[in-house]
């Protein structure tokens, strides 16, 4: 990976930001587009695709460029057994947990969309983002057409998403519908909060089996706010094991908890070319079913 260390001068008071990454970066401005398009632009360390944003003195922009030498060792090939689906205009996948879905601050390797290019032997375009520790099913568009339906449905919440989690108690009620507006946390960057002025966000959700130690709970969300079942769940009470950034403790006695137990079970959508409905299912994998095992037991038999 190559990348550019930029500073906006009282001279680029005011200016665009792909033109800025495009003339200080010496690159072509469609690269600079398409930099910011795959998520590997960031100003003052938080992810920006805003081709349009204004800059002001003093900023630093970080960008992340696959050209030039990557450098890195190849990331670890997706195993053929994750696709789920394919056809000319999508594809679906059950994604590992440690996989980002686009570039970090630090690296433009192993992405999702690296991973199932390569494996297909062609480019595909995320449209459905799983927060990086999150396993499961999501799925991806191989044409624009279908790229283009397809965030128009996430958009709009069209397509059903079925998320199990593992929270360090048991959210109260049971089972019911949080609607709580999310909004950007001012004192954490990068992450989000109940926020009554931020954006509508709906979950439903029901708690299939609970311990002292845990529970095991379905969600739904209605919308696709960022982090939206980790902080909603949190402020029933009920963190995600493995979030510490919102409550959830790594370990619960001598059960160590190796990441946010969150895992997408499962997906319904509307094909975004034929409109044929298509269900997508990925079954938990070893460390959430060890976790659950451990945790949160079915009732003994008899």
């Amino acid at each position: 990976m190559r990348r550019l260390e930029l500073v906006v001068t009282p001279a680029d008071q005011g200016e665009r930001l792909d033109r800025f990454v495009a003339a200080r970066g010496a690159i072509t401005r469609g690269l600079a587009r398409r930099t910011l398009d795959a998520g590997g632009v960031f100003l003052d360390g938080r992810r920006c695709k805003v081709a349009g944003r204004t800059l002001h003195p003093g900023q630093k922009v970080t960008v992340n460029l696959e050209e030039g030498g990557r450098g890195a060792a190849p990331p670890r090939p997706l195993e053929r057994s994750r696709l789920l689906y394919a056809d000319a205009d999508l594809v679906a996948v059950d994604k590992p947990s440690g996989v980002p879905a686009q570039p970090t601050l630090t690296t433009d390797r192993g992405t999702l969309p690296e991973l199932v290019g390569a494996l297909l032997g062609a480019p595909v375009t995320i449209v459905h983002r799983l927060d990086r520790e999150t396993s499961g099913v999501t799925v991806l568009a191989r044409s624009k057409r279908a790229a283009a339906a397809l965030a128009e449905a996430f958009r709009t919440g069209a397509p059903h998403k079925t998320y199990l989690a593992l929270a360090a108690r048991p959210p109260a009620p049971a089972e019911g519908r949080i609607d709580r507006p999310l909004g950007k946390d001012p004192s954490r960057p990068g992450l989000r909060r109940v926020d009554p002025a931020g954006d509508a966000a709906a979950t439903r959700y029901r708690t299939l089996r609970a311990s002292p130690l845990a529970a095991l709970v379905e969600a739904r969300p209605e919308t696709g706010r960022t982090h939206q079942i980790r902080v909603h769940l949190a402020a029933l009470g009920a963190p995600l094991l493995g979030d510490p950034r919102y409550g959830g403790p790594r370990r619960v006695g001598e059960v160590a908890i190796p990441r946010v137990m969150l895992h997408a079970a499962r997906l319904e959508l509307a094909h975004p070319v034929t409109g044929a409905a298509l269900v997508f299912e990925a079954p938990p994998p070893d460390d959430f079913r060890a976790a659950v095992a451990a945790l949160v037991p079915p009732p003994a038999q008899g």
